[in-house]
């Protein structure tokens, strides 16, 4: 019998970086830099896998080589590089629109190897007009794309799969996924902060898939905002392959997310005075140009009006950075005595938080914990926020 254990993934972070002429360069400076983001994501945020989705990048690749030579990293004969308390999985993120695409779509990429990322990168270079940066287009049709990944043992995933912008159902594609991608070179699909599971069982094309709660972070406190709980054998990327297929009892444990409230696309606004609204002429500015929230948009996609297939428990949460009048200091002081964020959100009794923070702040991190806040619901862009 394999001894399995549980494992907390966070598989889509951003590098910080800055634009020298053509190139790119990791900042010392920089808030987010690849030794930054292990160092929190272990330490802080209490997280064993991270996906760091810039590792195309020329520069982010001799980043890691240097570490492995110099004994700070080691590439794992599984896929994956491992790092003192966490594992890398080597990720790009992806822009496609292609000629079957109705709007831009944004995907991930992961790679077993540097030998494969880099085999990748160069592939992409001919096919991009600046491969040193994330997230850009690539001008290839998208199928295309997904064998090459297939080819080179990589997962790929529509990333942030609901959002209104550059995303596989918010503008990319009119009713169903198979308007630009083969649905069997899909390896799971990334939910995005303003849907949850229920939300997205909505559409029953996408029941065959697992779901990605990952946190999209563009600085460290958002690492963990949204992970993964899955067990495996050993922090690796062919183990995560084999829970996405749900193979010899690795599969996703949980899903952590976002109460979908708080995310930034969750209702739909008018595009001219942030008025929420589904109206085609905006009751408060008279304006007809509307950001259509994620709720709406998958009510127009529904094909199904009940949870069909067994999923793992979606859990919401709240990440501290929400809770009012908890400031930097009082975080500080939170992490200080009680660790990682991941234990003062879901573990420490309510008073041992009375005992380092004010009463009013502990209270409510626990109506948090139980989905008791009360929730104002983001769109357009403005995240929502605790009432």
């Amino acid at each position: 019998m394999v001894e399995l254990r549980e494992y907390v993934a966070d598989l889509h972070i951003h590098i910080g970086r800055t634009r020298l002429g053509a190139a790119v360069k990791i900042t010392a400076a920089s808030s987010l830099t690849l030794k930054s983001i292990i160092q929190y994501a272990s330490n802080v945020k209490g997280v064993n896998f991270i996906g760091v989705i810039d590792c195309h990048v020329v520069e982010v690749m001799n980043e890691i080589e240097e570490d492995i030579k110099l004994g700070k990293a080691l590439q794992l004969e599984e896929g994956g590089i491992a790092y003192q308390g966490v594992t890398l999985l080597l990720g790009s993120e992806i822009e496609l629109y292609d000629e079957n695409c109705q709007g831009p779509i944004h995907i991930l990429a992961f790679m077993p190897t540097l030998k494969s990322m880099s085999e990748f990168s160069l592939w992409m270079a001919k096919r991009m007009k600046n491969p040193t940066l994330s997230s850009q287009r690539i001008y290839e049709n998208a199928q295309v794309l997904q064998r090459k990944v297939r080819e080179l043992g990589g997962l790929f995933i529509p990333a942030h799969a609901f959002t209104p912008f550059k995303s596989l159902y918010g503008k990319g594609v009119r009713e169903s996924l198979t308007e630009v991608f083969d649905p069997k070179l899909i390896d799971a699909i990334e939910l995005g902060l303003s849907s949850d599971t229920n939300m997205a069982d909505q559409i029953k094309e996408i029941h065959q898939y697992p779901y990605l709660t990952n946190s999209d972070a563009h600085s460290l406190e958002k690492i963990a905002r949204e992970y993964q709980i899955i067990k495996l054998r050993e922090p690796s990327f062919h183990e995560i392959q084999l829970a996405l297929k749900k193979k010899d009892g690795r599969k996703i444990m949980a899903n952590y997310g976002l109460n979908p409230l708080l995310g930034k696309y969750y209702q739909t606004i008018c595009a001219r005075c942030a008025t929420q609204t589904t109206l085609a002429v905006c009751p408060a500015c008279g304006a007809n140009s509307k950001i259509k929230g994620v709720s709406d948009r998958l009510m127009e996609l529904a094909s199904v009006t009940s949870k069909q297939i067994d999923r793992p428990p979606y859990v919401h949460q709240v990440p501290l950075e929400f809770i009012p009048k908890l400031g930097k200091k009082t975080l500080e002081k939170l992490r200080n005595h009680f660790g990682t964020d991941m234990n003062i959100i879901h573990h420490v009794e309510e008073s041992q938080l009375r005992q380092v923070v004010p009463e009013a702040i502990a209270a409510s991190i626990i109506a948090a914990r139980y989905g008791k806040l009360s929730i104002k619901a983001g769109g357009g862009g403005a995240y929502g926020k605790v009432e």
